[in-house]
């Protein structure tokens, strides 16, 4: 196995707001915490250590234990969950949808992110415990972002109408889904391995929070993941104040507005809007946005409202009705986990960013916010003949029209690159423009339209003689194109697109120990992995 990196800046593929973050960039320490340093997470630890309640700690333990009364779980997971009572242990946390079959192949990169920051961290800090947590995203109500799983460039798909939160849609239907990816898996050991673990998830749970935390377990066990299913009554119980704040005082819109105009002042996107609140309320096949219009609250496209006092009311007696939305997911996270650091993708640190100032006003720490490992991976076939081509790290990573230029201008054996006689054109247009206000003035404008001219002349005949080199050398070019589009499916990274299984059946129990011994979540860069 060979292990390369390169800058997350140079890959093209992050946004200017993570990459000024990875570079610690002073304009937006505001909007986060401390910088995730292993030395850093000493002041994390005593801050936390001061906020999180012997009670929250208890309540959270006899929850887990509770869920994962049906789970084979691990020696090393069960462990961990008992330590989550004692003072001195913390957690990191990553979360995700509940993709079928895992979705994308970042979900393993998320994960060992945080296996690998737990090690990390024991390491450094010793007299504390740290336990790996996946938080499993099952309020979410956007099915069609969780249906499907691509496998050999076809979409497998669950086409059923989802509707309420996704952890409760029944597995029913999936079955289909099963013989349709059990016939494109083909045959061997690596084949039946993946056959059996999406049946046993999917086709023997009936609902997705079961299969999904079945899959993830399966997948992590030996490492002492815990898996946390927050739609949960007791867990809720302990976010009551703040579910009530947001009804009455609606202080978060407030916050991360001014949070947002903050942000966009820096020409930086905001990922989410807040509204004036940022609750749903849950039942069976429903999670609706909860309103207040004229002091009443109510459900959207429903016939259920409350007044203020009847509102809270229901607050105290069924919490597991009120499922906060984005803005306040993560404060629900941190008010019943011993958190420390939450590792998340671009998009989702760029939202946590927004959120510090709101936590803030509900006297929560915030987290330390980590962007979690990226991973390109080759096989060594694929890297010998990357070797072959001499294209590097770095140039794998351009767009293919560019990349393609640039090896063809290389390995070509005439000079088309008219940079040069570029140049050589403008400076004498330059003898031209003085002339021309020497002369007469309304001359400059005829010079400047003939300069544009030659130029883009050059330009044109350097393109058409690029386009007869590409013909005199397709066989490169096909060679160059197809081993991009093995490594960057649909002109976009490989971890956004191909599903796990796709590298089990080339790597199979390899895969995950592989990029647990190969990943490193602090160093910030992206992976280039190449495996037997």
């Amino acid at each position: 196995m060979l292990s390369n990196s390169i800058s997350f800046k140079d890959t093209g593929y992050f946004s200017k707001l993570i990459c000024d973050y990875l570079a610690e960039a002073e304009t937006l320490t505001p909007f986060y915490n401390r910088f995730p340093k292993l030395e850093n997470f000493k002041a994390q630890i005593e801050e936390k250590s001061t906020s999180i309640k012997q009670e929250s700690r208890t309540v959270l333990v006899d929850v887990l234990k509770k869920q994962y009364k049906n789970t084979q779980a691990s020696h090393a997971t069960i462990n961990n969950i008992r330590s989550l009572e004692d003072s001195n242990t913390f957690t990191v946390t990553t979360g995700h949808q509940l993709n079928l079959f895992t979705g994308p192949l970042y979900f393993l990169h998320k994960i060992v992110s945080t296996l690998n920051l737990a090690k990390q961290l024991k390491a450094k800090y010793p007299k504390h415990n740290f336990v790996p947590i996946y938080w499993m995203a099952s309020e979410d109500h956007d099915f069609n972002e969780i249906n499907y799983f691509n496998f050999k460039g076809q979409k497998v798909q669950w086409n059923q109408k989802g509707s309420g939160a996704v952890g409760d849609l029944s597995t029913e239907g999936l079955e289909a889904v099963f013989n349709t990816f059990s016939k494109t898996l083909g045959i061997g050991k690596k084949a039946d391995v993946l056959r059996e673990l999406f049946k046993s998830a999917y086709l023997e749970h009936n609902n997705l929070a079961r299969a999904t935390k079945f899959l993830a377990n399966e997948l992590f066990k030996n490492y002492g993941l815990v898996i946390v299913e927050a739609n949960n009554r007791d867990l809720k119980r302990l976010f009551i104040p703040h579910i009530e704040r947001e009804l009455v005082e609606q202080i978060s819109e407030k916050n991360v507005l001014d949070v947002n105009s903050k942000i966009e002042a820096l020409d930086f996107g905001i990922q989410v809007n807040p509204r004036a609140i940022n609750l749903f309320y849950l039942s069976e096949g429903l999670r609706e946005r909860i309103v207040l219009e004229k002091e009443t609250y109510k459900v959207l496209n429903t016939n259920m409202s409350w007044s203020k006092s009847e509102i809270l009311k229901e607050v105290n007696e069924f919490p597991e009705r009120f499922s906060p939305n984005v803005i306040l997911r993560p404060l629900y996270q941190e008010v019943i986990l011993p958190n420390l650091c939450y590792i998340g993708g671009g998009g989702e640190l760029a939202y946590w960013f927004q959120l510090k100032s709101n936590f803030e006003a509900n006297k929560v720490v915030f987290p330390m916010l980590l962007l979690r490992n990226s991973v390109l991976i080759k096989t060594k076939l694929q890297a010998n003949k990357l070797e072959k081509l001499n294209l590097s790290n770095e140039a794998i990573f351009l767009k293919q029209e560019i990349l393609i230029n640039k090896k063809i201008k290389e390995v070509s054996a005439i000079n088309i690159d008219f940079s040069k006689q570029i140049n050589h054109l403008k400076n004498q247009f330059k003898d031209l423009y003085v002339l021309a206000e020497k002369t007469d003035k309304s001359f400059l404008g005829a010079v400047s339209a003939q300069e544009k001219k030659q130029i883009n002349g050059l330009k044109h005949l350097e393109k058409r003689l690029l386009k007869a080199q590409k013909r005199k050398l397709k066989s490169q070019v096909q060679r160059i194109t197809t081993i991009q589009n093995e490594l960057f499916p649909n002109g976009s990274l490989q971890e956004r697109n191909l599903n796990f299984s796709e590298l089990y059946l080339e790597f199979g129990n390899d895969l995950i120990p592989s990029l647990i011994n190969s990943l490193q979540p602090l160093k910030g860069e992206f992976s280039i992995l190449t495996l037997d």
